[in-house]
């Protein structure tokens, strides 16, 4: 695993140390010397290295990676270019162009969100293939939660972005009077028509960052 730089390192450096830390760390090595688990090992950690703490001003939490071949790449929702865009990010996109106008691209290649300020955090990093979930309850919840207050302690206006009940369970460690928090139903197939579609996670972020004095995101992906 990549390690964390700058301020994430100095943020989660204490979970470095502790038990489940130090079990996660020991099952992760084992499932990557064992069987097929994605991402790969130097991307588990891309979410941070791309969004740095203090440069954090929209949280989108996911679940659990891409459980198919050459999917997951560390940013949830995102997928590497060339590869087919997922039932749930074609609903994003959908939203996206009914909030704001932006184009369908033709490509889930998200890394220009994190490189604005979008924190893509998947709750648990690492999933074996073909088996989603698989990792669930094996001490990446603990790791990311941690990652969440950390971003939830910080002196300015954050967004965060909740999308079905998994994500909204964060909600109650969200303490500070300075953030906006936007809930919705997953944008999964399965749950997009209970309210995701009509939301406006979109323009209401911008409308929130721009209210506080930050630059708003391009959420237009490009295409490749």
């Amino acid at each position: 695993m990549a390690g964390l730089t700058g301020a994430w390192e100095e943020a989660l450096k204490d979970e470095f140390s502790k038990e489940y830390y130090k079990k996660l760390f020991v099952f992760v090595k084992e499932q990557y010397g064992k069987t097929a688990v994605y991402p790969k090992s130097d991307e588990i950690f891309t979410a941070f290295h791309l969004t740095p703490l203090d440069k954090v001003k929209v949280v989108i939490l996911g679940q659990d990676p891409y459980h198919n071949e050459g999917q997951a790449h560390g940013l949830c929702f995102s997928v590497k270019p060339q590869v087919d865009i997922p039932p749930s990010l074609v609903n994003i996109y959908q939203e996206l162009k009914d909030d704001l106008g932006c184009r369908i691209p033709n490509n889930g290649y998200l890394t220009s969100w994190a490189e604005q300020g979008v924190l893509m955090l998947n709750t648990v990093l690492t999933v074996q293939a073909h088996k989603p979930m698989s990792h669930r309850s094996v001490g990446w919840e603990e790791f990311t939660d941690a990652a969440i207050r950390a971003v939830n302690e910080q002196d300015r206006p954050v967004v965060f972005i909740l999308w079905g009940k998994p994500a909204q369970e964060k909600e109650k460690m969200l303490t500070n009077p300075k953030h906006l928090i936007l809930k919705a139903p997953h944008p999964s197939p399965l749950s997009a028509y209970r309210g995701f579609f009509g939301s406006k996670p979109f323009s209401q972020t911008n409308d929130f960052l721009q209210q506080n004095g930050v630059e708003p995101v391009d959420w237009q992906i490009a295409d490749i």
